[in-house]
């Protein structure tokens, strides 16, 4: 790609050259031929720039497409293999919005922004060393005048990019809003909860219009200023260009070939202003997602036994726990228990006593501050990750269904599960009957966190989706 660039721009630079020899030949009233092939070779010259150029964008848009498809993922990757205080602390719209809207706005800067920013900064050089070969004299002129519009957006980028990550940050608690009303819409509606949520929303938006109004602001006042600088600039080299063709240092020609090739030169060093701040706005937003991609989670890796047998014996021994987000109040302190194979054991206790929390702990959602809970005698993180899960099976107090079919739902976690397997499942769990009465069975889209369904019957699917694995630990709580 970039010998096309390089082949691309030097292209351009060929028609002010010859821009400048006809008007040497005119003045001079040389061969016309000379005449007819100049203006020949540009247009061969035009044609093959057109054409590398065309490859070069062609080339650098599908390499940003894979680029991006890529960085999505593997954020969308990262933030699955957090652990479960992740989510605690941060909002589900935040996360979304980084894994939407950030990694778009930085696809965007990157597959826009930055390929101008490469193919104008490939130019200014191409554009300064044919100015090198006309004049030095007015090239260093040139270049004294060019740190002094260099310097802005130096001095305004960060600001730019600073105002940029906060708009970020207000669009995602906008997301955040929505996304919490949207999921709770029953107890909206029941407690006649509308309007406030509505003005909710709107305060956040017009948090995120002034930050806008600022951002726009900032980058209005940074053109302008940019603007003049470049107008300056023109005209202190053709004031100083036509000294020089007075006194015979450069040809009428050179002149004319010199200023159109000034004139692209602060064109494209105005475009490259004008897209810096952009790319500066991109790694605003590129920096939330990459610490997300760079986050270690705080749970330890999971080892890799995984024996043939197993028992099913679970012991807490001395367990001390507490919440991430309050570090200050242990839930679980010195706690020991047994859940022998074979049993059924029943947790009993106040409410916020510790119950679900020793559910979280055994699920591996958290990691506690001492003590140890074992398997088999084995400490849980030394089990491979799949095969504990399979192991222990859970079926939740407030079940969560997919926006999927109740056969999907069942095999959530084994793709290519056979129906019989499912059904079976279905049937030791006594959901079959109820989803065999649905219109499509088994096939029966359940809705978004299975709203389709009854609190009973997505319980019934999910003891079912659990006895699929046949787990030699089964959870229920509650």
């Amino acid at each position: 790609m970039s010998v096309f660039l390089v082949l691309s721009s030097l292209g351009e630079m060929a028609v002010p050259y010859y821009t400048g020899r006809m008007t040497d030949w005119l003045n001079n009233r040389e061969n016309p031929s000379a005449f007819t092939a100049a203006i020949i070779t540009m247009a061969l010259i035009s044609i093959g720039s057109a054409v590398t150029e065309f490859l070069c964008d062609a080339i650098y848009n599908v390499t940003m497409s894979r680029i991006h498809t890529r960085i999505q993922s593997n954020v969308f990757r990262s933030v699955l293999h957090q652990d479960i205080g992740f989510f605690d602390a941060v909002h589900t719209g935040d996360i979304t919005s980084r894994i939407t809207t950030d990694t778009n706005t930085m696809s965007e800067a990157l597959s826009d922004r930055l390929s101008l920013l490469l193919w104008y900064l490939m130019r200014t050089l191409c554009l300064f060393g044919f100015m090198l070969s006309l004049s030095g004299r007015l090239s260093l002129f040139t270049a004294i005048g060019i740190p002094i519009i260099l310097l802005i957006p130096d001095l305004a980028g960060g600001f730019y990019q600073a105002l940029s990550a906060e708009v970020q940050t207000s669009l995602a608690a906008a997301s955040q809003v929505a996304m919490e009303t949207f999921s709770a819409m029953r107890t909206v509606k029941s407690l006649a909860g509308e309007e406030s949520e509505t003005q909710r929303y709107r305060h956040r938006l017009q948090l995120s219009f002034q930050l806008n109004q600022k951002e726009a602001a900032a980058y209005a006042g940074f053109m302008c200023l940019s603007n003049l600088s470049g107008l300056a600039l023109k005209v202190a080299v053709l004031c100083y260009g036509g000294q020089l063709v007075a006194s015979g240092v450069v040809t009428s020609g050179d002149l004319v070939s010199f200023i159109l090739y000034e004139m692209q030169f602060t064109s494209a060093v105005e475009v490259l202003i004008s897209v810096y701040p952009n790319v500066r706005k991109a790694v605003g937003a590129s920096e939330k997602v990459f610490n997300y991609m760079d986050r270690e989670p705080a749970l330890p890796p999971p080892g890799t036994l995984a024996p043939k047998t197993l028992r099913g014996h679970i012991e807490f021994r001395d367990v001390t726990f507490c919440y991430p987000q309050r570090a200050d109040a242990p839930v679980l302190k010195k706690v020991s228990f047994e859940l022998r194979p074979g049993e059924i054991t029943a947790l009993v206790g106040a409410s916020g006593s510790g119950k679900t929390t020793c559910v979280c702990l055994l699920e591996r959602f958290y990691q506690p501050q001492s003590g140890q809970i074992l398997l088999d005698g084995r400490p849980i993180e030394e089990y491979e990750h799949h095969y504990y899960h399979k192991a222990v099976g859970l079926v939740a107090q407030e079940p969560t269904l997919f926006a999927r079919s109740v056969h999907d739902n069942i095999a959530y976690g084994f793709p290519d599960c056979p129906p019989e397997r499912v059904t079976d499942a279905a049937h030791r769990a006594n959901a079959h009957t109820f989803i065999e009465k649905m219109e499509h069975g088994y096939n029966t889209e359940v809705g978004e966190t299975g709203g389709q369904l009854s609190v009973g019957q997505k319980q019934r699917v999910a003891i079912a989706r659990a006895l699929l694995r046949d787990p030699r630990v089964l959870i229920l709580d509650e």
